[in-house]
């Protein structure tokens, strides 16, 4: 099992830089989100995101309604992504079929919500929402093993959304077409 170190320094995870940005792991750092980040420049094309990053995010944080964590670019100090991870649980009846079938019959299962995720306009087109994502699993991942979660939940805002997820073999509720999960399961598969 991995220490809480291993568990602060994830995206220093070799495995997650090199696969997706065989430099990245020199030009990027992931860290919760702090005082010391200047929030007012993020602009990721939606107003949505751009303000929960600005006026909530570490409301959500200091409340521990959400962790945020902010992709930093080590040669600027600029905020290039984020994303935020909390606690929720599902209803078992949610669930597709073939999923239930192979759980305890209990009537709801704990998960974790990525509840965010963005990368700022200048950012855009690097794979860095990929590197985002890989590091919200890993984490997910490591802390399933302390705090139990069956599968990683995404409320995608929109189709393209959706698509990215997708792309990862996140799985649609069946009664709620923009939700997605990834079984924890698989995420084990896709770090072995």
């Amino acid at each position: 099992m991995p220490s809480y170190g291993q568990l602060l320094n994830a995206i220093n995870n070799k495995w997650v830089c090199k696969r997706l940005c065989p430099m990245s792991d020199l030009d990027y750092s992931i860290e919760p989100l702090g005082s010391h980040h200047d929030l007012a420049a993020f602009s990721c094309g939606v107003e949505q995101l751009d303000t929960y990053l600005q006026r909530q995010a570490r409301q959500d944080s200091r409340n521990d309604f959400a962790v945020p964590f902010a992709l930093i670019d080590k040669k600027s100090g600029a905020i290039a992504g984020y994303y935020t991870l909390s606690s929720l649980h599902i209803e078992m009846s949610e669930l597709p079929p073939e999923i239930t079938k192979k759980l305890p019959k209990y009537p709801t299962a704990p998960a974790t919500l990525l509840g965010r995720l963005a990368v700022d306009k200048k950012y855009q087109g690097k794979k860095l929402g990929e590197m985002l994502l890989m590091d919200a699993l890993y984490r997910s991942l490591n802390l399933s093993h302390e705090i139990a979660s069956m599968a990683v939940v995404v409320d995608a805002k929109d189709e393209k959304a959706r698509s990215f997820y997708e792309r990862y073999d996140f799985i649609r509720f069946p009664n709620s077409p923009l939700r997605l999960f990834l079984p924890m399961k698989t995420i084990v598969k896709m770090f072995e």
